[in-house]
């Protein structure tokens, strides 16, 4: 058994328009947000043995605020990945770890979630992914695997989801 969590980047900053997408960092909700879900994930007892990361600047922004103690592996395939590409840099993981943390963006992350899961095993929580992946959203898998290598669709279950707007309402979506 193996287990994946899932990070997306917190909210990041659109005010400046000259700034590739690639170079954004986080606004003040989105700096907030990161310090929570970090907090939270601490709290929720969630170790990892590595982290595996999307270099965009938003995504090392969020590693920063949430202050979670990680070793921390950047990958340019990462960046704006498919959930095709996740698998596959997941799959070739190295060191034989118990539990990867996967630091990215979506739409790879919401996919790589909901491929994660067979359909005898969907839950409340995973209606909830299914319906929306929201910046800093952070998830937990169990996994029925051996190997990194052996990661398929369907191996997982979905077995802990939470949102910045979950622990701090004000961190909600904006009207």
């Amino acid at each position: 058994m193996k287990r994946l969590g899932l990070l997306r980047h917190a909210k990041s900053d659109w005010d400046d328009m000259s700034l590739r997408d690639y170079d954004r960092g986080l606004n003040d909700r989105g700096r907030k947000g990161a310090a929570l879900m970090g907090k939270h994930v601490r709290e929720y007892g969630a170790k990892f043995d590595v982290a595996l990361a999307s270099p965009a600047q938003r995504v090392k922004r969020t590693l920063e605020a949430s202050e979670l103690d990680l070793d921390i592996r950047f990958d340019e395939r990462a960046y704006l990945a498919d959930a095709s590409t996740l698998m596959t840099l997941l799959r070739a993981v190295d060191g034989h770890p118990e539990a990867v943390l996967l630091v990215g963006h979506n739409p790879g992350l919401q996919e790589l979630a909901l491929e994660l899961v067979p359909a005898e095993r969907e839950n409340d929580l995973f209606g909830e992914v299914m319906q929306k992946y929201p910046t800093a959203a952070f998830a937990v898998f169990e996994l029925d695997i051996d190997s990194w290598d052996d990661l398929a669709p369907g191996c997982g279950s979905l077995v802990h989801f939470a949102r910045p707007r979950d622990l701090d309402p004000a961190l909600g979506p904006e009207d």
